[in-house]
C-alpha cells in the first residue's frame, strides 16, 4: 500500500470555498468508484481565514489544497488524476513515506477535523546530509514539537519520489492539527494559559531553536488548511511506502 500526496492549485478566479466544495464532491465520488484504502483532503478555505498570518512562502505560489490517497499500486492512479485535472488548475503528485507520531482522533460526522491543519513543505538545507537532516528532524525534533505546541495530530511525510509535476519537489510535507484558537492566539498555538508570558516565551524559543537545526526559514512554505478525513486508512497502512 502506498500513500500519495497531491498538492493542489485552484484557478485564480475560483473562490476558496467553491474549490473546497468541488474537491469534496470529487473525493466522495472517488471513494464510491475507485479502489482507495484511504482519503484525506485539506483545503485553504474560509474556515481558516483567521490564520492567514501564519502563511509563509519561499517564493513560489502556495498550494490551495492537499490531497492524501492510499492506493495498492501507484501505477493505477491515471484515471484518478485525469478526473482530478478537471477540478484543479494544476497538481503535483509525490509518493511519500509517512510517520505519524501523534494520531488525530478528532473528526466530525462529515469528516471535518476541528481547527486548522498547518501544512508545511520542507526543503533540506544544503548544509545537511540527508542522514543528518532526518536525524535532527525525525529523531530529536519530533518530541520537542509535540511538547511545545498544542497539536492533536502530527504527520511527517518524507517525499520518496515525484510522480507528477515539479522536478524539484519538497523533501518532506508536514501536517499538524491545531485547535481553533491556535489560528489567532499564540497562547492557544503553544498550549499555554493566556497571559503566561514566561511559558509562552520558553516554548516558542525551544521550538524555534529546534526548527533552526534542520530548516532554513527562507526555504519553507506553510499553509493553514481545513482538513477532512473522508476515509481513514486501515490500521497498519497509515505510513504508506
Amino acid at each position: 500500500m502506498e500513500k500519495l500526496l497531491y498538492p493542489l492549485w485552484k484557478a485564480e478566479e475560483l473562490a476558496a470555498d467553491a474549490f473546497r466544495d468541488a474537491l469534496l464532491a470529487w473525493s466522495k465520488q472517488q471513494l464510491a468508484q475507485a479502489s482507495l484504502s484511504g482519503l484525506r483532503l485539506a483545503v485553504a478555505d474560509s474556515g481558516v481565514a483567521p490564520a492567514a498570518g501564519r502563511r509563509l512562502s519561499s517564493g513560489a505560489p502556495l498550494p490551495d489544497g492537499l490531497l492524501s490517497l492510499w492506493l495498492p499500486d501507484p501505477g493505477t492512479r491515471a484515471p484518478l488524476e485525469a478526473s482530478l485535472a478537471d477540478r484543479v488548475a494544476r497538481f503535483e503528485c509525490y509518493r511519500v513515506r509517512e510517520v505519524e507520531p501523534l494520531v488525530n482522533r478528532r473528526a466530525g460526522a462529515d469528516g471535518r477535523v476541528p481547527g486548522m491543519c498547518q501544512v508545511a513543505l520542507l526543503y533540506r538545507p544544503a548544509r545537511l546530509s540527508e542522514e543528518e537532516w532526518l536525524s535532527r528532524w525525525q529523531g530529536s525534533h519530533t518530541p520537542i514539537a509535540i511538547d511545545t505546541q498544542a497539536t492533536f495530530g502530527y504527520r511527517q511525510n518524507l517525499v520518496v519520489q515525484a510522480l507528477a509535476g515539479s522536478a524539484a519537489p519538497p523533501d518532506a510535507v508536514v501536517e499538524e492539527n491545531f485547535p481553533p484558537g491556535a489560528m489567532t492566539s499564540e497562547y492557544a498555538f503553544y498550549g499555554v494559559e493566556a497571559g503566561d508570558e514566561a511559558s509562552l516565551a520558553r516554548r516558542r524559543d525551544e521550538l524555534m531553536a529546534s526548527c533552526a537545526r534542520f530548516i532554513d526559514f527562507d526555504r519553507i512554505d506553510v499553509v493553514p488548511m481545513t482538513e477532512y478525513l473522508l476515509q481513514a486508512p486501515p490500521e497498519g497502512l497509515a505510513g504508506g511506502g
